[in-house]
């Protein structure tokens, strides 16, 4: 088992270069999600960050607040949601089927 444990290391250090790699690339990508069938647009990166919240005017002028707070948290939740499915995807790819905690 000679060389064993630098080896090891080696691979450790890759891996680690690559997730680094992966997080960077990450906070580049987004997710998109809507409600009210469009009048509410979220964005999120891949750091579950929201990037952006679009709302169309018709629905400010329905003067409906508690709608309104309505469709951007569910816009809002299905973003974040969306965001952490790519980030799963993108780390089990990374890991190759190896199983990875809380992904």
């Amino acid at each position: 088992m000679k060389g064993y444990p630098g080896k090891m290391l080696k691979q450790v250090q890759k891996v680690q270069a690559e997730m680094a790699k992966l997080q960077e690339e990450l906070a580049r990508r987004t997710v998109e999600a809507t409600a009210g069938g469009g009048a509410v647009r979220v964005v999120a990166n891949g750091q579950q960050m929201l990037v952006a919240v679009e709302i169309q005017p018709e629905v400010l002028e329905t003067g409906d607040v508690e709608m309104l707070q309505d469709l951007i948290l569910a816009a809002a939740n299905e973003a974040l949601r969306q965001s952490q499915e790519m980030v799963a995807s993108e780390m089990k790819k990374l890991a190759g089927g190896l199983p990875l905690p809380g992904f």
